[in-house]
């Protein structure tokens, strides 16, 4: 069972919400605007906030950019807005997935299992140590730390699920809607949202797009990681 934060100012909505996830076992805390979930998760430790967007006092993206630079708390948009750019923004944003209202009880059961599950879990098929080796980079899912030749990257909560999927099935080109699925758990989405997670975990490896050293690119298949050639000058994580 999770502990989860409501941030929806519709009364309403809100008593629903809080009915439904406490029936579930739940430990459920609410607030009606963006200030006070800051407070609350500057407080409180969640495993997960709902987030409304049509807030009182700051737009629900706005909220959202203020969450992310103070916590890494996986979260849900509840939205009305059904516009594709506006989700796919949001997603680029920091959101881990989003609902669009009205949602059913099971509809908002399923997304938060899945959000859950992998802000727990970790992704990537770890060897008998746990801990998954791509060259100088290792990764370990159970302690959700990764190494570039022996130097700590420290990466978002998105970049290293991302990383440790990839690291896990090394030199395996692994399909964009594979990625989506698996590590975003999107069955449809932007190409844009995985190219900005790409750009900023090979800015912390040390590469980029058009000189890569462990992430490679394959137009219009998908992405593979695997470890430089030998010979290939390092270049190591940039902090």
């Amino acid at each position: 069972m999770a502990s989860v934060l409501v941030v929806e100012d519709d009364q309403f909505v809100r008593s629903a919400l809080i009915r439904h996830l406490t029936d579930a076992a739940h430990t459920v805390r609410s607030v009606g605007t963006a200030l006070e979930a800051l407070r609350e998760v500057a407080h409180f430790r969640f495993d997960l906030v709902i987030l409304d967007l049509g807030l009182p006092d700051l737009d629900g993206s706005e909220a959202l950019k203020m969450l992310r630079g103070i916590t890494d708390v996986p979260v849900i948009i509840a939205t009305a807005r059904d516009d594709e750019a506006e989700i796919v923004r949001l997603l680029n944003a920091g959101a881990d997935d989003y609902l669009t209202k009205p949602f059913s009880v099971e509809h908002l059961a399923a997304r938060m299992a899945a959000v859950l599950r992998r802000s727990r879990a970790g992704t990537g098929e770890a060897p008998a140590d746990g801990v998954l080796r791509v060259g100088g980079l290792t990764v370990d899912p159970m302690r959700r730390q990764a190494e570039l030749d022996g130097l700590r990257l420290d990466l978002t909560r998105r970049e290293f699920d991302l990383l440790a999927f990839l690291a896990g099935r090394p030199g395996v080109v692994v399909p964009r809607r594979e990625l989506l699925a698996e590590v975003w758990q999107q069955s449809y989405g932007d190409d844009q949202t995985i190219d900005v997670h790409l750009s900023w975990l090979r800015r912390k490896l040390g590469e980029t797009a058009a000189d890569p050293r462990y992430l490679h690119t394959l137009r219009g298949v998908g992405v593979k990681l695997e470890p430089p050639a030998e010979g290939v000058p390092g270049g190591g994580p940039v902090r």
